[in-house]
C-alpha cells in the first residue's frame, strides 16, 4: 500500500505560486536567459556573473584554466571573502541591520548588526595575528554553535588562514586525525556547549586529542561558554575574552588570489581516513552568493534560518558565506530541536519571525513523528519558503512539510549538493520551477548534470544510473588536502574529465532528477556522511574484536542506520558487549557514528579471495532476499546469519 501511495504522490506536481512569482528574485524569463547564456558561451557566462557579483581588488585575466581534474577559476583576480560578507555592507543602511540573530539552548540571545559583526571579526583577526597566525596557516575550530564560531570563521577568511571546522560531536581521535592531517597551528574551542540541557565538554576533548599528538598546534583559544571546569596549560591555552578584548576594532584586509584556499572540510570516504576537501576563495564566494539569492529568494526583509551545524558544509555555505554576502539576516541556534520541548524550532520561528526555513529530511520526519500539534500551536505565518538539504526526501515527508508547515502556500526547494560541490547543484527556483514531491527537479543555471551508465553514456529518462557533472563549475573542490592522487581517483577516476558524485539517480519522463542515495561505502545518517571503513577501524581497535563489517539499512527517521557485523576474540556476545562496542565507537569517532545495531557472528561471509561480501550483509540488515552467493567461500556462514535474523 505504501508503494502505491508513494507513486501517487510522485505523480503530483505544484506549479509556482503566482503571488510568490510576482516578486521573486528570478523570473521565468531571467531564468531562461541564464540557461541560454551558459549554453552559448560557458566561460563568458561565469565571467559576467563574477564581475557583477563580487568585489574585486584586482580583476581576473582568465575565467578558467581546466586541466582535468584540476581547475583554476578567475585566474589573476584578487579579493577578500570577509569583505564580500561584511565590509561591502558597511557603506549602506545595512551596517545597522541584523547580520546574525543567535539563540542559545538555555534561551540566551545575541543580535549582531553588520557593523558589530565587522568589529568583532576585526578584533579576532588582530588577535590571531598577534599569535603569529599568517596567511596560509591552518586553523582548526571545534566549537558549539555560538556567535564566536561565525566570528572566527570570518576572521580566518579575513587574514587568509584556511579554516578547518570540526563538528562538535566528534571525539578526540577524530579531532587529532583532522588537526594532524592539516597541520593546524591554532585550535579555537570552548569550555563546553549546551545540548539537551547537558554540557558537552569540548575543551576536554581537545586536550585529549593534543595529549596524543598534534605537535603543530601552538595555541588553543577557549571561549568561556558553560563555565565548566577545564584543564589548563598556561604556555598554550588562552581565554578568548582575555585575548580579544584588548584588540582594535579596525583591521585592514589584504586581497588574496582567487585560488587562495578558503577552507578545508573533512568528509568521509571509502577508506578509514576522512578526506580534507579544499575549497578556493573566489569560485566558492560566487556560487554560494548566487545560489542563496536564486534558490532562497533572499530579500532584505527576510529572517533566514538554516538549522544545520557550521561543522558541516551546509553551515559554511548557507549559514555564513552565502547569506552574509547577500546582506541577509541569518539565524543561529545552539541546541537540540526537542529541548526543552518538541516545539522548540517552531517557537523560535514564531518569536523571531523566521521567513525562510531550511532543514534536513531527518528533522522533518522527526517533526512528523512528534505530531502536528507542536507546529500547529505556533503562528508560523511569517514563513514564506521552505527548503530541505542533506539527503533525498521521501515524498510523504515532502507533502507533510508543504501541508502542515507551509500551509499549502510556501514553495519547497529540495536541494542536492555535496561537501565537494561547495553549493547547490540541483534545485528548484521558487517562482519558476514546477516542483514534484521527492525530486530535486533540475540543475541550476551553469550546471551540466547527467545520469549515465557504467560506460559513461547518458541513459534515457526513466532509467537509473550514476549522477555526474560534465563541466567544471566555480565552487568545485580543488583538491584533497595533501593527496592529489586520492582526489583524482575518487572524483575523476571513473569517467575521464567528468565529476563522479557517488550518488545513484534517475530522471523521470519530464526530466526531473531523483537522487537515489550513495553507491559507495558511505552511510548517510541524518544527513551526516560516515565512511564504513572509519567505523570498522574503530570497531577492530577494540581489544576483543577480531573482525568487523559495517553496512547500512533503511531507517524511517534517519534515512539510513548503521549495522555492524562483528566477530569476537573471546567472551560473551551479549547486550553488555553491544553497549561496550557502541560506547567504544562513540569514543573513537563520535556519537553520530555509534551503530544502531550490532550483530555477532563467528565468521563473516567472504569470497574465495578473502573479500568480505558487504552486499550480502546489506541484504540481511535490510531484511531483503539475499542476492547472488555463487562466489562465497563458505555458504554456511550466510545460512547461520539468516537463521539468527529469523530468530
Amino acid at each position: 500500500m505504501a508503494d502505491i501511495e508513494t507513486t501517487l504522490i510522485e505523480e503530483r506536481s505544484f506549479d509556482p505560486n503566482e503571488a510568490f512569482a510576482k516578486d521573486a528574485n528570478l523570473s521565468p524569463g531571467e531564468y531562461t536567459e541564464l540557461i541560454s547564456a551558459a549554453d552559448q558561451d560557458y566561460e563568458n557566462f561565469w565571467a559576467d556573473l563574477a564581475r557583477k557579483e563580487l568585489q574585486w581588488t584586482t580583476d581576473f585575466e582568465h575565467t578558467l584554466e581546466w586541466s582535468p581534474p584540476f581547475s583554476k577559476w578567475f585566474v589573476g583576480g584578487k579579493l577578500n571573502m570577509s569583505v564580500q560578507c561584511l565590509d561591502q555592507h558597511l557603506k549602506s543602511w545595512r551596517r545597522n541591520k541584523a547580520a546574525i540573530i543567535w539563540e542559545g539552548e538555555p534561551g540566551d540571545q545575541v543580535t549582531l548588526t553588520y557593523a558589530q559583526l565587522h568589529a568583532e571579526v576585526c578584533k579576532f583577526s588582530n588577535a590571531m595575528e598577534s599569535l603569529g597566525i599568517q596567511a596560509g596557516d591552518r586553523v582548526a575550530l571545534y566549537m558549539p554553535m555560538i556567535p564566536e564560531l561565525a566570528i572566527a570563521v570570518l576572521a580566518c577568511a579575513r587574514i587568509g588562514a584556511p579554516h578547518s571546522v570540526i563538528f562538535g560531536g566528534f571525539a578526540p581521535k577524530a579531532i587529532r586525525d583532522r588537526v594532524e592531517d592539516a597541520q593546524c597551528k591554532l585550535i579555537i574551542t570552548a569550555d563546553g556547549g549546551w545540548r539537551r540541557g547537558e554540557v558537552l565538554a569540548l575543551k576536554a576533548n581537545v586536550d585529549e586529542a593534543l595529549d596524543s599528538g598534534c605537535p603543530s598546534v601552538e595555541h588553543v583559544v577557549v571561549v568561556e561558554r558553560t563555565e565548566n571546569p577545564v584543564r589548563w596549560r598556561e604556555d598554550r591555552d588562552i581565554w578568548w575574552h582575555e585575548l580579544v578584548d584588548q584588540q582594535s576594532t579596525r583591521h585592514d584586509p589584504k586581497a588574496f588570489d582567487s585560488e587562495h584556499p578558503l577552507f578545508i572540510l573533512y568528509t568521509s570516504g571509502t577508506t578509514g581516513l576522512p578526506k580534507g576537501v579544499v575549497h578556493a576563495t573566489a569560485g566558492y564566494a560566487l556560487w554560494t552568493k548566487l545560489t542563496s539569492k536564486w534558490v532562497f529568494d533572499l530579500k532584505d526583509e527576510d529572517t533566514y534560518w538554516c538549522t544545520a551545524d557550521i561543522g558541516w558544509i551546509t553551515g559554511h555555505s548557507y549559514i555564513i558565506y552565502g547569506p552574509l554576502q547577500n546582506g541577509a539576516t541569518t539565524m543561529m541556534y545552539e541546541g537540540a530541536p526537542n529541548y526543552p520541548a518538541e516545539d522548540r524550532y517552531w517557537d523560535i520561528c514564531e518569536r523571531h519571525g523566521v521567513s525562510i526555513f531550511y532543514t534536513a529530511p531527518t528533522a522533518i520526519r522527526a517533526f512528523m513523528k512528534w505530531g502536528d500539534a507542536h507546529p500547529m500551536s505556533h503562528d508560523l505565518s511569517s514563513i514564506r519558503l521552505l527548503g530541505t538539504v542533506g539527503e533525498p526526501i521521501n515524498p510523504e515527508a515532502w507533502m507533510w512539510y508543504r501541508t502542515v508547515i507551509g500551509k499549502d502556500r510556501c514553495p519547497i526547494v529540495d536541494t542536492w549538493w555535496q561537501t565537494e560541490t561547495g553549493g547547490m547543484m540541483i534545485a528548484p527556483i521558487p517562482g519558476v520551477t514546477t516542483t514534484v514531491p521527492g525530486s530535486a527537479t533540475a540543475p541550476l543555471p551553469g550546471i551540466d548534470a547527467a545520469v549515465v551508465d557504467a560506460d559513461g553514456m547518458e541513459v534515457e529518462n526513466g532509467k537509473g544510473g550514476f549522477l555526474v557533472i560534465r563541466k567544471p563549475w566555480p565552487s568545485m573542490l580543488r583538491n584533497v588536502w595533501g593527496d592529489p592522487e586520492r582526489f583524482q581517483s575518487t572524483y575523476y577516476g571513473k569517467y575521464e574529465g567528468v565529476y563522479f558524485a557517488g550518488d545513484g539517480a534517475r530522471r523521470d519522463e519530464k526530466g526531473n532528477f531523483w537522487i537515489m542515495g550513495r553507491i559507495d561505502d558511505v552511510i548517510n545518517v541524518s544527513g551526516h556522511r560516515l565512511g564504513t571503513m572509519e567505523i570498522e577501524s574503530a570497531l577492530v581497535s577494540h581489544p576483543n574484536i577480531c573482525e568487523a563489517a559495517v553496512v547500512a539499512r533503511p531507517d524511517d527517521l534517519k534515512g539510513q542506520a548503521i549495522v555492524a557485523f562483528v566477530t569476537l576474540i573471546s567472551g560473551d556476545a551479549d547486550s553488555k558487549m553491544k553497549e561496550e562496542l557502541q560506547t567504544h565507537v562513540a569514543n573513537e569517532i563520535g556519537a553520530i557514528a555509534k551503530p544502531a545495531e550490532i550483530r555477532f557472528t563467528d565468521a563473516l561471509p567472504k569470497t574465495r579471495s578473502g573479500k568480505i561480501m558487504r552486499r550480502l550483509l546489506t541484504d540481511i540488515a535490510a531484511g531483503r532476499e539475499v542476492g547472488d552467493t555463487t562466489t562465497l567461500e563458505d555458504a554456511s556462514i550466510l545460512r547461520r546469519l539468516k537463521s539468527d535474523d529469523d530468530e
